[in-house]
């Protein structure tokens, strides 16, 4: 089993999120956007004595705005999506609004860019490419614990905009698709924002899914 823990940080409310198996004292973060010092700090409660890596689903400012902190902290690896390392070398050149930030800007220590199987901190991941919400998006999934972690691909309720730089409403709707094709309705979605939910919930009331539907 997994032991997964929800820190939602930041003027956008992102929601980061430690992963580890149950009771062991290696862990993953995902998508640090902010508050490096709280969740560095949440490692150390939790009895995390090791990070092997951070994994990003994107590289909006919201949600890579502490990778350098929180990577310095715990010498863990970036995993970034291949077609944002750009994005996340030059963060400030991409944040929309003013008075953001500053933000420290982070070169990865790898890519991914879906299709790839990551064998870490006890864990094997499956990553999934989801772009529409950012060009090179990803997903990552839990093999064998029905878990997914979607960024902002798919929410409680709702999805991603699609109104920022490489957003494109069509994708989206292909890559939530493949999502709810690939894995079973009680599969436990944690979104980027909001709250945690599951596929079969989404299913059944998101208004966005049923477009979906409509379109096959």
């Amino acid at each position: 089993m997994i032991d997964v823990r929800m820190f939602t940080v930041g003027p956008v409310q992102e929601n980061c999120f430690i992963v580890r198996a149950k009771g062991s004292e290696v862990g993953l973060i995902v998508d640090p956007g902010d508050e490096a010092d709280r969740l560095v700090g949440s490692l150390d409660a939790l009895g995390i004595k090791q990070v092997p890596a951070i994994l990003l689903t994107h590289t909006h400012f919201d949600h890579v705005g502490a990778v350098a902190p929180v990577a310095r902290a715990t010498g863990a690896q970036v995993l970034c999506p291949a077609l944002e390392t750009r994005v996340l070398a030059n963060i400030m050149d991409f944040v929309p609004w003013p008075g953001l930030g500053p933000f420290e800007s982070y070169d990865a220590d790898q890519t991914v860019a879906g299709g790839e199987t990551l064998e870490l901190a006890g864990l094997t991941l499956d990553v999934v490419f989801t772009p529409g919400h950012s060009p090179g998006h990803v997903t990552y999934a839990v093999r064998g614990e029905a878990a997914l972690f979607s960024g902002d691909v798919l929410f409680q309720g709702s999805v991603g905009r699609v109104d920022l730089p490489g957003g494109d409403w069509p994708t989206l709707l292909a890559s939530i698709g493949t999502l709810v094709e690939r894995y079973p309705p009680e599969t436990t979605v944690y979104p980027g924002h909001m709250g945690i939910t599951t596929l079969g919930a989404e299913r059944a009331s998101n208004p966005f899914l049923r477009e979906l539907a409509s379109q096959r």
